[in-house]
Protein backbone atom coordinates (compact mmCIF):
# COMPACT_ATOMS: atom_id res chain seq x y z
CA UNK A 1 0.00 0.00 0.00
CA UNK A 2 1.11 2.80 -0.76
CA UNK A 3 0.69 6.47 1.64
CA UNK A 4 -0.11 9.29 -0.89
CA UNK A 5 -0.73 9.96 -4.38
CA UNK A 6 1.59 12.14 -6.38
CA UNK A 7 -0.01 15.04 -7.58
CA UNK A 8 0.44 13.59 -11.31
CA UNK A 9 -1.51 10.37 -10.29
CA UNK A 10 -4.46 12.66 -8.16
CA UNK A 11 -4.61 14.26 -11.69
CA UNK A 12 -4.96 11.31 -13.62
CA UNK A 13 -7.59 9.82 -10.99
CA UNK A 14 -9.53 13.39 -11.26
CA UNK A 15 -9.75 13.45 -15.70
CA UNK A 16 -10.82 9.59 -15.52
CA UNK A 17 -13.24 10.66 -13.13
CA UNK A 18 -14.80 13.27 -14.75
CA UNK A 19 -14.70 11.49 -17.96
CA UNK A 20 -18.20 10.35 -18.03
CA UNK A 21 -19.52 13.53 -16.51
CA UNK A 22 -18.12 15.56 -19.72
CA UNK A 23 -20.01 13.21 -22.02
CA UNK A 24 -23.39 13.71 -20.26
CA UNK A 25 -22.71 17.69 -19.83
CA UNK A 26 -21.19 18.97 -22.92
CA UNK A 27 -23.79 18.74 -25.14
CA UNK A 28 -26.79 19.48 -22.54
CA UNK A 29 -27.25 23.09 -23.48
CA UNK A 30 -27.62 21.96 -26.91
CA UNK A 31 -30.25 20.07 -26.68
CA UNK A 32 -32.87 22.27 -28.49
CA UNK A 33 -30.20 22.50 -31.33
CA UNK A 34 -29.92 18.09 -32.06
CA UNK A 35 -33.41 17.98 -31.58
CA UNK A 36 -34.21 20.58 -34.48
CA UNK A 37 -30.93 19.46 -36.32
CA UNK A 38 -32.13 15.45 -36.14
CA UNK A 39 -36.09 16.88 -37.15
CA UNK A 40 -37.07 14.65 -33.63
CA UNK A 41 -38.86 14.69 -30.11
CA UNK A 42 -37.56 15.73 -27.19
CA UNK A 43 -38.26 12.42 -25.73
CA UNK A 44 -35.95 10.69 -28.34
CA UNK A 45 -33.55 13.60 -27.56
CA UNK A 46 -33.65 12.81 -23.59
CA UNK A 47 -33.37 9.51 -24.87
CA UNK A 48 -29.45 9.66 -25.71
CA UNK A 49 -29.30 10.43 -21.79
CA UNK A 50 -30.54 7.33 -20.68
CA UNK A 51 -28.79 5.20 -23.31
CA UNK A 52 -25.92 6.52 -22.45
CA UNK A 53 -26.55 5.88 -18.54
CA UNK A 54 -27.48 1.94 -19.86
CA UNK A 55 -24.45 1.79 -21.19
CA UNK A 56 -22.22 2.79 -18.90
CA UNK A 57 -23.88 0.38 -16.19
CA UNK A 58 -23.75 -2.85 -19.08
CA UNK A 59 -20.00 -2.00 -19.37
CA UNK A 60 -18.57 -1.55 -16.01
CA UNK A 61 -19.74 -5.75 -15.07
CA UNK A 62 -17.77 -6.55 -17.76
CA UNK A 63 -14.54 -4.24 -16.97
CA UNK A 64 -14.52 -4.85 -13.85
CA UNK A 65 -13.98 -8.29 -13.19
CA UNK A 66 -11.79 -8.09 -16.87
CA UNK A 67 -9.30 -6.00 -15.03
CA UNK A 68 -8.79 -7.88 -11.82
CA UNK A 69 -8.24 -10.52 -14.77
CA UNK A 70 -5.63 -8.84 -16.83
CA UNK A 71 -4.61 -5.78 -15.35
CA UNK A 72 -6.14 -1.95 -15.10
CA UNK A 73 -3.78 -0.53 -17.55
CA UNK A 74 -4.92 -2.38 -20.63
CA UNK A 75 -8.44 -2.54 -20.44
CA UNK A 76 -8.17 1.21 -19.44
CA UNK A 77 -6.89 1.88 -22.72
CA UNK A 78 -8.92 -0.08 -24.52
CA UNK A 79 -12.10 1.89 -23.61
CA UNK A 80 -10.61 5.02 -24.17
CA UNK A 81 -10.04 4.03 -27.71
CA UNK A 82 -13.14 3.03 -28.04
CA UNK A 83 -14.63 5.82 -26.27
CA UNK A 84 -12.70 8.55 -29.25
CA UNK A 85 -14.34 5.87 -31.72
CA UNK A 86 -17.95 6.67 -30.75
CA UNK A 87 -17.27 9.59 -30.33
CA UNK A 88 -16.25 10.74 -33.84
CA UNK A 89 -19.23 8.79 -34.97
CA UNK A 90 -21.72 10.86 -32.47
CA UNK A 91 -19.91 13.79 -34.42
CA UNK A 92 -20.90 12.50 -38.15
CA UNK A 93 -24.25 10.83 -37.10
CA UNK A 94 -26.72 11.51 -39.82
CA UNK A 95 -29.94 10.88 -37.41
CA UNK A 96 -31.34 10.10 -34.36
CA UNK A 97 -30.99 6.88 -34.69
CA UNK A 98 -27.49 6.44 -35.63
CA UNK A 99 -26.93 9.32 -32.39
CA UNK A 100 -28.44 6.97 -30.23
CA UNK A 101 -26.33 3.73 -31.02
CA UNK A 102 -23.06 5.56 -30.77
CA UNK A 103 -24.02 7.38 -27.57
CA UNK A 104 -24.67 3.94 -26.50
CA UNK A 105 -21.07 2.53 -27.51
CA UNK A 106 -19.61 5.83 -26.23
CA UNK A 107 -20.96 4.90 -22.28
CA UNK A 108 -18.96 1.47 -23.14
CA UNK A 109 -15.92 3.08 -23.38
CA UNK A 110 -16.10 5.91 -20.71
CA UNK A 111 -17.46 3.36 -18.16
CA UNK A 112 -13.86 1.61 -17.91
CA UNK A 113 -12.63 4.94 -16.29
CA UNK A 114 -15.53 5.03 -14.12
CA UNK A 115 -14.86 1.71 -12.69
CA UNK A 116 -10.72 1.48 -12.53
CA UNK A 117 -9.95 4.87 -11.20
CA UNK A 118 -11.78 3.75 -8.25
CA UNK A 119 -10.09 -0.08 -7.96
CA UNK A 120 -7.13 1.60 -8.21
CA UNK A 121 -7.37 4.11 -5.56
CA UNK A 122 -9.02 0.93 -3.64
CA UNK A 123 -5.83 -1.43 -4.81
CA UNK A 124 -2.81 1.40 -3.45
CA UNK A 125 -4.28 2.92 -0.92
CA UNK A 126 -5.67 2.11 2.41
CA UNK A 127 -8.11 3.56 5.23
CA UNK A 128 -8.29 6.94 5.92
CA UNK A 129 -5.83 7.77 2.79
CA UNK A 130 -8.35 6.11 1.06
CA UNK A 131 -11.19 8.25 2.03
CA UNK A 132 -8.98 11.04 1.52
CA UNK A 133 -8.16 10.51 -2.50
CA UNK A 134 -12.16 9.92 -2.87
CA UNK A 135 -12.84 13.05 -1.01
CA UNK A 136 -10.30 15.47 -2.76
CA UNK A 137 -11.07 13.61 -6.17
CA UNK A 138 -14.91 13.96 -5.92
CA UNK A 139 -15.39 17.62 -6.03
CA UNK A 140 -12.99 18.32 -8.62
CA UNK A 141 -15.64 16.02 -10.58
CA UNK A 142 -18.42 18.69 -9.96
CA UNK A 143 -16.22 21.32 -12.19
CA UNK A 144 -17.81 19.03 -15.00
CA UNK A 145 -21.16 20.23 -15.08
CA UNK A 146 -20.52 23.93 -14.88
CA UNK A 147 -17.60 23.94 -16.99
CA UNK A 148 -18.78 21.48 -19.42
CA UNK A 149 -22.14 22.57 -20.65
CA UNK A 150 -20.56 26.03 -20.68
CA UNK A 151 -17.30 24.92 -23.00
CA UNK A 152 -20.26 22.86 -24.92
CA UNK A 153 -22.75 25.98 -24.72
CA UNK A 154 -19.48 28.43 -26.61
CA UNK A 155 -18.75 25.27 -28.80
CA UNK A 156 -21.56 24.87 -30.76
CA UNK A 157 -22.02 28.91 -30.70
CA UNK A 158 -18.66 28.99 -32.91
CA UNK A 159 -18.51 25.29 -34.66
CA UNK A 160 -21.58 23.48 -33.89
CA UNK A 161 -22.79 21.29 -32.16
CA UNK A 162 -20.96 18.18 -33.57
CA UNK A 163 -17.62 20.19 -32.69
CA UNK A 164 -18.62 18.99 -28.61
CA UNK A 165 -17.88 15.09 -29.89
CA UNK A 166 -14.58 15.87 -31.57
CA UNK A 167 -13.31 17.51 -28.42
CA UNK A 168 -14.42 14.15 -26.46
CA UNK A 169 -12.27 12.19 -29.16
CA UNK A 170 -9.69 14.34 -28.08
CA UNK A 171 -10.10 13.72 -24.12
CA UNK A 172 -10.30 10.79 -24.96
CA UNK A 173 -6.91 10.31 -26.74
CA UNK A 174 -5.14 12.35 -23.74
CA UNK A 175 -6.48 9.98 -21.01
CA UNK A 176 -5.22 7.01 -22.89
CA UNK A 177 -1.70 8.17 -23.62
CA UNK A 178 -1.79 9.35 -19.35
CA UNK A 179 -2.91 5.66 -18.59
CA UNK A 180 0.13 4.54 -20.60
CA UNK A 181 2.44 6.12 -17.97
CA UNK A 182 0.88 4.83 -14.75
CA UNK A 183 1.70 1.47 -12.80
CA UNK A 184 -0.45 -1.64 -12.79
CA UNK A 185 -1.77 -2.02 -9.47
CA UNK A 186 -4.42 -5.26 -9.73
CA UNK A 187 -2.24 -7.93 -8.49
CA UNK A 188 -2.00 -10.63 -11.18
CA UNK A 189 -0.11 -13.09 -9.75
CA UNK A 190 -3.14 -14.49 -7.87
CA UNK A 191 -5.45 -14.38 -10.84
CA UNK A 192 -4.88 -18.47 -11.82
CA UNK A 193 -8.33 -19.39 -11.00
CA UNK A 194 -10.95 -20.47 -13.13
CA UNK A 195 -12.64 -17.22 -14.33
CA UNK A 196 -16.24 -18.70 -14.03
CA UNK A 197 -15.12 -20.08 -10.45
CA UNK A 198 -13.29 -16.66 -9.42
CA UNK A 199 -16.55 -14.74 -10.26
CA UNK A 200 -18.62 -16.81 -8.84
CA UNK A 201 -16.70 -16.66 -5.55
CA UNK A 202 -16.43 -12.79 -6.23
CA UNK A 203 -20.01 -12.04 -6.69
CA UNK A 204 -20.90 -14.49 -3.75
CA UNK A 205 -18.91 -11.91 -1.50
CA UNK A 206 -19.67 -9.02 -2.72
CA UNK A 207 -23.89 -9.73 -2.55
CA UNK A 208 -23.56 -11.41 0.57
CA UNK A 209 -22.58 -7.64 2.47
CA UNK A 210 -25.58 -5.95 3.78
CA UNK A 211 -22.07 -2.72 3.62
CA UNK A 212 -22.49 -3.03 0.27
CA UNK A 213 -26.18 -2.77 -0.61
CA UNK A 214 -26.20 -0.71 1.90
CA UNK A 215 -23.86 1.92 0.31
CA UNK A 216 -24.48 1.06 -3.42
CA UNK A 217 -28.33 2.55 -2.25
CA UNK A 218 -27.54 5.85 -1.10
CA UNK A 219 -24.49 6.35 -3.71
CA UNK A 220 -27.33 5.27 -6.55
CA UNK A 221 -30.38 7.13 -4.59
CA UNK A 222 -28.55 10.22 -4.88
CA UNK A 223 -26.75 9.93 -8.13
CA UNK A 224 -30.23 9.07 -9.41
CA UNK A 225 -31.71 12.42 -8.24
CA UNK A 226 -28.92 14.57 -10.17
CA UNK A 227 -29.57 13.06 -13.24
CA UNK A 228 -32.72 13.18 -13.11
CA UNK A 229 -32.35 17.23 -12.78
CA UNK A 230 -29.75 16.54 -15.79
CA UNK A 231 -32.54 14.90 -17.95
CA UNK A 232 -35.08 17.38 -17.01
CA UNK A 233 -33.41 20.55 -16.71
CA UNK A 234 -32.66 21.63 -20.14
CA UNK A 235 -36.23 21.53 -21.71
CA UNK A 236 -37.52 23.06 -18.24
CA UNK A 237 -36.04 25.88 -18.28
CA UNK A 238 -36.02 25.91 -22.57
CA UNK A 239 -39.71 26.27 -21.60
CA UNK A 240 -39.41 29.35 -18.90
CA UNK A 241 -37.73 31.21 -21.99
CA UNK A 242 -33.59 30.28 -20.93
CA UNK A 243 -30.97 29.92 -23.81
CA UNK A 244 -28.68 27.76 -24.16
CA UNK A 245 -26.12 29.51 -22.73
CA UNK A 246 -28.57 30.57 -19.90
CA UNK A 247 -28.77 26.40 -19.24
CA UNK A 248 -24.86 25.83 -19.19
CA UNK A 249 -24.39 28.77 -16.55
CA UNK A 250 -27.20 27.49 -14.38
CA UNK A 251 -24.81 25.00 -13.56
CA UNK A 252 -22.02 26.65 -12.30
CA UNK A 253 -23.90 27.09 -8.63
CA UNK A 254 -24.29 23.49 -8.03
CA UNK A 255 -21.12 22.97 -8.52
CA UNK A 256 -19.50 25.42 -6.11
CA UNK A 257 -22.18 23.60 -3.83
CA UNK A 258 -20.98 20.26 -4.36
CA UNK A 259 -17.05 21.68 -3.86
CA UNK A 260 -18.22 22.43 -0.86
CA UNK A 261 -19.73 19.32 -0.03
CA UNK A 262 -16.47 17.55 -1.16
CA UNK A 263 -13.98 19.68 0.84
CA UNK A 264 -16.18 20.57 3.81
CA UNK A 265 -16.20 16.66 3.59
CA UNK A 266 -12.64 16.21 3.55
CA UNK A 267 -12.12 18.36 6.84
CA UNK A 268 -15.10 17.00 8.40
CA UNK A 269 -13.08 13.59 8.44
CA UNK A 270 -10.03 14.70 10.01
CA UNK A 271 -12.56 15.58 13.57
CA UNK A 272 -15.18 12.97 12.81
CA UNK A 273 -15.94 9.50 11.70
CA UNK A 274 -17.55 9.02 8.66
CA UNK A 275 -20.55 6.98 10.50
CA UNK A 276 -21.16 10.02 12.54
CA UNK A 277 -21.61 12.50 9.44
CA UNK A 278 -23.56 9.80 7.08
CA UNK A 279 -26.90 10.85 8.95
CA UNK A 280 -26.91 14.41 8.86
CA UNK A 281 -25.96 14.47 5.35
CA UNK A 282 -29.09 11.99 4.54
CA UNK A 283 -30.83 14.11 6.17
CA UNK A 284 -29.88 17.27 3.91
CA UNK A 285 -30.15 15.65 0.69
CA UNK A 286 -33.83 14.56 1.97
CA UNK A 287 -34.71 17.50 2.67
CA UNK A 288 -33.74 19.55 -0.65
CA UNK A 289 -36.08 16.38 -2.55
CA UNK A 290 -38.79 17.35 -0.90
CA UNK A 291 -38.75 20.82 -1.19
CA UNK A 292 -38.22 20.60 -4.37
CA UNK A 293 -41.18 18.62 -4.88
CA UNK A 294 -43.49 20.42 -2.62
CA UNK A 295 -42.33 23.37 -4.48
CA UNK A 296 -43.25 21.76 -7.96
CA UNK A 297 -46.88 21.23 -6.61
CA UNK A 298 -47.71 24.01 -4.93
CA UNK A 299 -46.75 26.65 -6.84
CA UNK A 300 -46.63 27.77 -10.80
CA UNK A 301 -42.83 27.88 -11.25
CA UNK A 302 -41.75 30.46 -13.94
CA UNK A 303 -37.71 30.79 -13.12
CA UNK A 304 -35.47 28.36 -12.01
CA UNK A 305 -34.61 29.72 -8.78
CA UNK A 306 -37.06 28.61 -6.92
CA UNK A 307 -36.01 24.77 -7.83
CA UNK A 308 -32.33 25.59 -8.17
CA UNK A 309 -31.43 26.99 -4.61
CA UNK A 310 -32.43 23.73 -3.21
CA UNK A 311 -30.66 21.75 -5.70
CA UNK A 312 -27.71 23.51 -4.76
CA UNK A 313 -28.12 22.24 -1.10
CA UNK A 314 -28.73 18.62 -2.66
CA UNK A 315 -25.24 19.33 -3.73
CA UNK A 316 -23.74 20.21 -0.99
CA UNK A 317 -25.10 16.84 0.12
CA UNK A 318 -23.72 15.11 -3.00
CA UNK A 319 -20.37 16.15 -2.77
CA UNK A 320 -20.00 15.25 1.05
CA UNK A 321 -21.56 11.84 0.47
CA UNK A 322 -20.15 10.41 -2.52
CA UNK A 323 -16.97 9.49 -1.25
CA UNK A 324 -17.98 8.14 2.26
CA UNK A 325 -20.43 5.98 0.45
CA UNK A 326 -18.40 4.79 -2.12
CA UNK A 327 -15.01 4.01 0.14
CA UNK A 328 -17.28 2.10 2.41
CA UNK A 329 -18.82 0.14 -0.11
CA UNK A 330 -15.57 -1.12 -1.61
CA UNK A 331 -13.46 -1.30 1.47
CA UNK A 332 -14.06 -5.18 2.07
CA UNK A 333 -13.31 -6.23 -1.24
CA UNK A 334 -9.52 -5.71 -1.78
CA UNK A 335 -9.09 -9.10 -3.26
CA UNK A 336 -11.44 -8.19 -5.63
CA UNK A 337 -11.61 -4.07 -6.00
CA UNK A 338 -12.67 -3.53 -9.82
CA UNK A 339 -14.74 -6.28 -9.62
CA UNK A 340 -16.83 -4.54 -6.89
CA UNK A 341 -16.45 -1.24 -7.99
CA UNK A 342 -18.22 -2.19 -11.51
CA UNK A 343 -20.85 -3.94 -9.39
CA UNK A 344 -21.10 -0.90 -7.45
CA UNK A 345 -21.49 1.50 -10.20
CA UNK A 346 -23.75 -1.27 -12.46
CA UNK A 347 -26.10 -0.94 -9.65
CA UNK A 348 -25.89 2.95 -9.25
CA UNK A 349 -26.31 3.65 -13.14
CA UNK A 350 -29.34 1.36 -13.66
CA UNK A 351 -30.95 3.58 -10.94
CA UNK A 352 -29.76 6.38 -13.06
CA UNK A 353 -30.94 5.03 -15.70
CA UNK A 354 -34.29 4.23 -14.43
CA UNK A 355 -34.68 8.04 -13.50
CA UNK A 356 -33.44 8.85 -16.16
CA UNK A 357 -36.08 6.96 -18.75
CA UNK A 358 -38.91 7.98 -15.93
CA UNK A 359 -38.00 12.23 -16.99
CA UNK A 360 -37.46 11.44 -21.07
CA UNK A 361 -41.08 9.35 -21.21
CA UNK A 362 -42.85 11.81 -19.19
CA UNK A 363 -41.22 15.17 -20.44
CA UNK A 364 -44.29 16.47 -21.05
CA UNK A 365 -45.25 16.93 -17.49
CA UNK A 366 -41.89 19.30 -17.55
CA UNK A 367 -41.07 20.22 -13.56
CA UNK A 368 -43.61 17.85 -11.90
CA UNK A 369 -41.70 14.67 -13.00
CA UNK A 370 -38.41 16.17 -12.27
CA UNK A 371 -39.10 16.95 -8.81
CA UNK A 372 -41.26 13.60 -8.24
CA UNK A 373 -38.15 11.20 -9.80
CA UNK A 374 -35.88 13.48 -7.21
CA UNK A 375 -38.81 12.63 -4.11
CA UNK A 376 -38.58 8.81 -5.08
CA UNK A 377 -34.89 8.67 -4.38
CA UNK A 378 -34.96 10.29 -1.10
CA UNK A 379 -36.85 7.07 0.32
CA UNK A 380 -34.31 4.78 -1.32
CA UNK A 381 -31.25 6.94 0.14
CA UNK A 382 -33.03 5.93 3.04
CA UNK A 383 -33.73 2.30 2.63
CA UNK A 384 -30.05 2.11 2.15
CA UNK A 385 -28.77 3.78 5.23
CA UNK A 386 -31.20 1.41 7.09
CA UNK A 387 -28.91 -1.50 5.51
CA UNK A 388 -25.75 0.45 6.36
CA UNK A 389 -27.08 0.48 10.15
CA UNK A 390 -27.48 -2.66 9.86
CA UNK A 391 -24.53 -4.10 8.64
CA UNK A 392 -22.24 -2.60 11.59
CA UNK A 393 -23.59 -5.80 13.09
CA UNK A 394 -22.57 -8.03 10.26
CA UNK A 395 -19.45 -9.57 9.98
CA UNK A 396 -17.63 -9.09 6.43
CA UNK A 397 -17.48 -12.35 4.59
CA UNK A 398 -13.74 -12.92 3.24
CA UNK A 399 -13.18 -14.73 -0.12
CA UNK A 400 -10.30 -17.46 0.31
CA UNK A 401 -7.86 -18.72 -2.03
Amino acid sequence: MKNQPSKITLFWFACLSMLGFLATDMYLPSFETIRADFATTQSLIGLSLSVFLLGMALGQVVYGPLSDRIGRIKVLVGGMVLFSLASIACALAPNIEVFLAARFVQALGACSATVIWQAVVVDRYDGKVSERVFATIMPLVALSPALAPLLGAMLEHQLGWRSIFIALVGFGAVLAIMTLKESESANLSQQQEKLTVKLRKDYGQILSSKKFWGNMLIFAACSAAFFAYLTGSPFVMSAMGYSGTDIGLSYAPQTVAFIVGGYGCRSLLNHFESKKLLPWILALFFSSVLIMFVISISMTVTTIWPILIPFCFLAVANGAIYPLVISSALSDFRNCSATAAGLLNFMQTMVCFAASGLVSAFAGYGLFTVTLAMFITGFIAIIGFILVTQSRHQQPVIATA
